[in-house]
């Protein structure tokens, strides 16, 4: 029954967990735990190949990637690798200048979601 009632969060927006430190909400406790390491620095999840050092497991296994380069994903134009498949299309639109995101008052368009956001 717990469980339900998380998964129901993501689809009310109910995030009753807040950061005491920043205001920024959750909707699992766990989340807010480890977004608390990013203000403390504590970072407990270590790589064994070069010691960089991660505040979430999730981070560490990530980064693990570039060591095997499992999984990568590689620009056909520059030859520059990432380990998200959603950073990888971002990085192609700035050698395609593809501009998907448009401002529905002006009609600026922009690669990121992100960018479009901060415009408004």
């Amino acid at each position: 029954n717990y469980h339900l009632v998380e998964h129901q969060r993501t689809h009310t927006g109910e995030k009753p967990y807040k950061c005491v430190d920043c205001g920024k909400s959750f909707y699992r406790n766990s989340h807010l735990v480890a977004h608390q390491r990013t203000h403390t620095g504590d970072k407990q999840y270590q790589c064994v190949d070069c010691g960089k050092k991660f505040t979430r497991n999730s981070g560490l296994v990530l980064h693990q990637k570039t060591h095997t380069r499992e999984q990568l994903y590689e620009c056909q134009f520059c030859g520059k690798s990432f380990i998200r498949n959603s950073n990888w299309v971002i990085h192609q639109r700035t050698h395609t200048g593809e501009k998907p995101y448009e401002c529905l008052e002006c009609g600026k368009s922009f690669s990121r979601n992100a960018t479009l956001v901060i415009h408004w």
